[in-house]
């Protein structure tokens, strides 16, 4: 009886190891398909030359499997909530999912337009972990950056940016007024981006190099140490990067 219960979970252990396989193999491969031929609103306030390097699909570190699923809870998370929202009598739904207007620099959806009676609010769900959660005091400058380029295209004077802690489900919202000043100086940056990408540039490095965030967690580090400080040709880079390599 032993012998045979031992039997069955080392067939169980191997049958697993070679789902994790597959499942790591289908969103690895899911991202590789992705090529970037827009900006997003995501990329507001960003990096200049990791969003450079996104475009030119440049050498990476490639993002791990549980990573990327990850991405995919957070999706699973925002269901939940517009769920309740949409059987609230105490709120309306004005449109879900909704794409801001077409137009030739950015492309961007905000999780819902919705209104207490008084106004309206772009709403935008952001799911985080408990750590960052505990000590969230105030929405992050990216999330702000992100919103106001949707109140800027939905023509709204208010949104709401909602927390949801996805470890505990626990919540904290924060109202973010619209700031003709902070979203045109955004829509500038993607702009000058957009004619480094244009022109083969690569930006120079952000002045919070190497300390900021966005460094510690940059998929681009390596070929960003090789490019140097400055701006550089995109061509002579890819030369560098070959006799690194």
């Amino acid at each position: 009886m032993n012998e045979q219960i031992y039997i069955s979970k080392f067939v169980t252990d191997e049958y697993l190891f070679m789902l994790k396989e597959i499942i790591d193999k289908f969103y690895l491969d899911r991202e590789k398909d992705k090529e970037q031929r827009h900006f997003y609103v995501t990329d507001a306030g960003k990096c200049p030359r990791a969003v450079f390097f996104k475009f030119k699909n440049a050498p990476r570190k490639e993002i791990e499997a549980k990573i990327l699923r990850l991405f995919d809870h957070g999706d699973y998370i925002h269901k939940l909530i517009m769920k309740s929202l949409l059987g609230s009598r105490g709120i309306h739904v004005v449109a879900s999912e909704i794409n801001i207007p077409p137009q030739e620099i950015i492309s961007g959806r905000a999780d819902a337009i919705i209104s207490d009676g008084q106004g309206l609010y772009v709403l935008d769900i952001k799911s985080i972990n408990s750590m960052g959660f505990k000590y969230l005091a105030e929405p992050k400058k990216e999330n702000i950056n992100q919103i106001q380029l949707y109140l800027y295209y939905f023509k709204i004077p208010k949104g709401i940016l909602l927390y949801v802690n996805k470890d505990t489900q626990e919540l904290k919202e924060f109202v973010v007024d619209y700031s003709s000043l902070l979203s045109k100086s955004l829509l500038r940056g993607l702009d000058s981006v957009k004619t480094n990408i244009e022109k083969d540039i690569v930006p120079s490095r952000i002045p919070s190099y190497p300390s900021d965030w966005q460094c510690r967690y940059c998929p681009f580090r390596q070929i960003c140490v090789i490019a140097e400080s400055s701006e550089t040709k995109w061509e002579e880079l890819k030369t560098k990067i070959k006799a690194e390599n």
